[in-house]
């Protein structure tokens, strides 16, 4: 009889066994941590991801903000998860290339602590004014500067962001001096900016445009390689002089280490179809972005090499995370 139990136990537990292992995934709601405040073209593209990528996995896709110390908090949360497929970032320029050599002490690797699974779209930087300062083009801008030192400050999404970067750049090549007034997202930045609480912003296109657009803010010049088909009118830093300030803020999907390579393939498969979908394609040229996909090879080379350029370009402007 003993005998007998054991042997059905057995049996039983090898019948199980497969059952457990071949449990599909995702069998429950997976979060999607966007390391920035609500509102912000990180928020965006995070939420498009979210619904578009649900809808292809069946299954919800929650979206958690999680701001603070130059998108690394949320960042630094992911590179902790469980490597489930059940916590994914929204990966992005800030938290991978910049705040790293920005910071100096943060508690992940940008390549080693990640799976990297697709590039999702890229966009160029903005500089917005309230409607009611004075200048209208960049040499104004650059002119109120000079007649105004220390007193003219911009606004981003945070210290250690690309438009941190870009202004502190922007700075040093016209020799000016402006003061950086860090918010924990580009939603509140860009709220005092149409308060006229701080005059001027640099902004993601993405998150900017429904301003513009509104009249709500004016905006001076882009930072992208030509003029942005969704604001022709408006021009490139490179055309205003400043052909070394061309910079473009990135976002992706990412998941922590050593995520199961079925996971990765699916998750890759799913999201290259989801960046293809006209209606989203259509979505990133309304804000002003452009959609790119690569596999997870080709993304985690890409972070390898953004995360070089930032590291040089942080040096050069000399920036500081409290400025």
């Amino acid at each position: 009889m003993l005998y007998r139990r054991t042997l059905l136990a057995a049996s039983l537990s090898t019948l199980a066994a497969p059952a457990f292992a071949q449990a599909p995934w995702p069998g429950k709601p997976i979060k999607l941590v966007v390391p920035y405040a609500p509102g912000g073209s990180t928020d965006v593209v995070g939420r498009v991801i979210a619904e578009y990528l649900g809808q292809r996995l069946g299954q919800n896709i929650v979206v958690e903000n999680r701001p603070g110390k130059g998108a690394s908090i949320g960042t630094s949360q992911v590179a902790k998860a469980a490597p489930d497929g059940y916590t994914l970032l929204v990966s992005n320029i800030s938290s991978f290339a910049i705040a790293p050599p920005l910071y100096g002490d943060l508690d992940y690797d940008p390549v080693k602590d990640f799976t990297h699974i697709t590039l999702a779209s890229f966009n160029p930087s903005v500089l917005v004014v309230n409607p009611g300062f004075p200048a209208k083009t960049l040499a104004e801008y650059v002119d109120y500067a000079k007649a105004n030192p220390d007193k003219l400050a911009f606004a981003t999404s945070g210290p250690g962001s690309s438009n941190h970067i870009l202004g502190t750049m922007l700075a040093l090549k016209a020799g000016i001096k402006l003061v950086h007034v860090p918010y924990r997202g580009a939603g509140p930045a860009m709220q005092d900016t149409i308060a006229g609480i701080v005059p001027s912003m640099f902004d993601s296109l993405p998150s900017a445009a429904p301003h513009i657009r509104g009249g709500k803010v004016r905006a001076l010049v882009v930072s992208g390689e030509q003029r942005n088909p969704s604001f022709p009118d408006v021009p490139t830093m490179k055309e205003s002089g400043y052909s070394d300030l061309v910079s473009y803020s990135w976002f992706g999907l990412s998941g922590p280490a050593k995520l199961p390579a079925p996971i990765v393939e699916r998750l890759a498969k799913e999201m290259q179809v989801v960046l293809k979908e006209p209606t989203v394609i259509k979505r990133w040229q309304d804000i002003g972005a452009e959609s790119s996909t690569k596999t997870p090879d080709e993304y985690t080379e890409f972070v390898k090499t953004e995360l070089e350029k930032a590291t040089a370009a942080v040096k050069a402007s000399g920036a500081k995370p409290s400025e």
